[in-house]
């Protein structure tokens, strides 16, 4: 085996950031906040994260917060998404960077996203998925405020989704699906952890 051409996958990463005309850029904008997520841990898995300018990228990150404390896809995106927050929160995380938002206000606008049964909305239109379960969770942990939801009602949802087959579906009576699986795992070691309470 060669290897492992990392110069090149630097330029590469650091190059999508510039093409904000071309058509991938354009149809796929909606997604820059997880796509910044996404190529900033490719970087710093290659030991380069010190190839982008911290401050433009903050900078970016906190134009696309809402009054509400989430974040949208990107800048003059109409409404924040808990998985637009978790991205821009990972990001914070990846440059130790936490002390530059509000995390009481941004848990808030997590919070309220918990539904009555223990699901979470994914933004304020209300759709429900597990995966947004594992966000909400994520998220809360990185922000150390996993206590300001009810864990317990959020396990219990997760697990109401496992089907016969041992997987799980994005809601109560979903088909199971690999990409939910995680949601289940997770629901699985907290729930150890709360049984050990």
């Amino acid at each position: 085996m060669g290897e492992l051409a990392t110069e090149k996958h630097v330029r590469y990463i650091l190059s999508v950031e510039k093409r904000k005309d071309n058509f991938e850029s354009v149809v796929m904008e909606h997604l820059r906040m997880s796509g910044a997520y996404w190529g900033l841990t490719a970087l710093d898995l290659l030991g380069k994260l010190d190839t982008v300018d911290v401050h433009e990228a903050i900078s970016w990150l906190l134009s696309c917060q809402h009054e509400s404390g989430g974040f949208g896809g990107n800048v003059g995106h109409d409404d924040p998404h808990i998985l637009y927050t978790l991205s821009a929160v990972q990001v914070l995380a990846l440059f130790d960077k936490m002390d530059v938002i509000d995390v009481d206000k941004v848990t808030n606008y997590i919070v309220n996203l918990q539904n009555e049964d223990g699901s979470f909305s994914g933004d304020m239109w209300g759709e429900v998925d597990t995966r947004f379960s594992y966000i909400a969770i994520c998220c809360l942990s990185i922000l150390h405020r996993l206590d300001k939801i009810n864990v317990e009602k959020a396990v219990k949802y997760i697990i109401s989704c496992k089907n016969m087959d041992g997987g799980f579906g994005c809601t109560l009576g979903g088909e199971s699906h690999a990409g939910q699986n995680i949601e289940g795992i997770v629901a699985t070691n907290i729930n150890g952890t709360l049984k050990e309470m």
